[in-house]
């Protein structure tokens, strides 16, 4: 269960949480099938697919939010219901309002959506309780507050916050390509997005290129800014990392993935425990070097 893309929350009252808690909560809040009336069902699952709501190993926690959307195209509801006005029309001899109109648009609905088929999906989250932090497995934002959300709304509470730091993200990426020291062991990747500041700015993508070159650099030096950069952290991992300080493109590199060709695993469930026992290792410590070097702080609640 390797995450490709990660969004990082602060989690500054983690140290109230405690495992149990935390899968009686998960449990009580489990997924429902989405109903015939609905469009979307929410709730947690088991990240194994069966048995607990919450897994552990080390010092990390991992759970998931699973959905339910029934899929049901415009295109499908627009035919159906022109057709309902077009028959009660000709049945009338008179054009519908707009309220008879708008009913027979619910109608249609109604009508549809138990016949929709159900589309399943599912969101992977990983809380470091030590470090302070939820990581979440998607780039969207919005997906990542939609789990925390939920989260919230299990436990009534749940301080998540949106990472903050000491410097501008885009300053200190900008300031990494421009040859400011990186992390011990941290080096430039191939890939970078570079824009003008100004309103409706140049964008410039760079793709399997040398960042140190000077063509790379006299777009720096003629004003435009890095929003994102592609780096590498201690032969362990590479991603590229925003503006928006969410972490694209995630991937643990042969290196740190060299000991599970050799682990004897019995079963799928056994083999998933351990790609999330070394990816949550990798991460916390790719997450200590990574908070001290944005100079990432826990916003106030």
């Amino acid at each position: 269960m390797f995450f490709r893309n990660i969004v990082l929350f602060t989690l500054p009252e983690i140290q109230r949480l405690d495992l149990e808690t935390l899968e009686n909560v998960l449990s009580a809040h489990a997924l429902k099938p989405v109903g015939p009336l609905a469009m979307q069902s929410r709730g947690f699952v088991p990240p194994l697919g069966s048995g607990a709501y919450v897994q552990r190993a080390g010092r990390s926690l991992w759970l998931s939010l699973g959905g339910e959307d029934r899929i049901l195209p415009s295109a499908v509801v627009q035919r159906e219901w022109q057709a309902k006005i077009a028959k009660q029309e000709a049945a009338k001899g008179h054009p519908l309002g707009k309220r008879a109109r708008s009913q027979l648009k619910q109608d249609t609905l109604d009508e549809l959506m138990p016949r929709a088929f159900v589309k399943p999906s599912h969101t992977n989250a990983v809380i470091d309780p030590e470090a302070g932090i939820i990581a979440i497995d998607t780039s969207s934002l919005k997906a990542a507050e939609a789990l925390v959300g939920k989260l919230r709304e299990a436990f009534g509470s749940f301080p998540a916050l949106p990472l903050q730091t000491a410097q501008s993200p885009r300053a200190m990426l900008t300031r990494f390509l421009l040859g400011e020291a990186l992390p011990e062991n941290w080096f430039l990747g191939e890939e970078c997005e570079l824009t003008d500041p100004a309103e409706k700015g140049a964008l410039v993508k760079c793709l399997r290129s040398d960042l140190a070159s000077e063509e790379v650099l006299a777009h720096l030096h003629a004003g435009k800014q890095v929003t994102r950069l592609a780096l590498l952290a201690d032969a362990q991992l590479a991603c590229v990392i925003g503006d928006d300080l969410v972490l694209r493109k995630f991937k643990l590199l042969e290196g740190a993935v060299d000991g599970l060709e050799n682990s004897n695993t019995e079963s799928v469930e056994d083999e998933l425990m351990a790609r999330f026992a070394l990816f949550s290792a990798e991460l916390s410590r790719f997450y200590a070097v990574f908070a001290k070097a944005f100079g990432v702080v826990a916003k106030a609640a």
